[in-house]
C-alpha cells in the first residue's frame, strides 16, 4: 500500500504542474486517467476551491480520502448545439495508476446540481 501511495503522490505532483485557465462557466473539467480508462469530470468553483483549486489538489483529495464522488461529464447535443453536460454521479477510487489532468474542449459546459 505504501508503494501505491508514493505512485499516487507522484501523479498528483505531475498533475499539479499543469496550468489551466478556468472556462467562462462555473464548471471546470478534468480528465481522470487510469490504466483501464479515462473519464471526464466537472467541478464547480466551490468544489474545486475545497480541493485545492487544481488537478493536483483533486488527486491529493482522492488519495487522502480513498474515494471521491464526482459528476461525470459527456458531450451531448441539444437543439443542434453540441455541449458538455453532466451524465451521472460516479465514485472514483484511489489507485496507484490514477492521474488527474485539466481537460479542455470547445463546447459549452453545463452546470451540475
Amino acid at each position: 500500500m505504501r508503494n501505491a501511495s508514493k505512485c499516487l503522490t507522484g501523479a498528483a505532483l505531475t498533475a499539479a504542474l499543469f496550468v489551466y485557465v478556468a472556462p467562462a462557466s462555473a464548471e471546470t473539467l478534468f480528465k481522470i486517467v487510469t490504466v483501464k480508462d479515462e473519464i471526464v469530470v466537472g467541478l464547480n468553483d466551490a468544489e474545486l476551491k475545497e480541493m485545492g483549486g487544481d488537478a493536483g489538489g483533486i488527486a491529493k483529495t482522492i488519495a487522502a480520502k480513498g474515494s471521491l464522488t464526482l459528476w461525470q461529464y459527456a458531450v451531448t447535443q441539444k437543439d443542434g448545439e453540441r455541449m458538455v453536460a453532466p451524465r451521472a454521479k460516479i465514485g472514483v477510487l484511489a489507485a496507484s495508476s490514477l492521474r488527474v489532468e485539466p481537460y479542455k474542449q470547445p463546447f459549452k459546459v453545463l452546470a451540475h446540481d
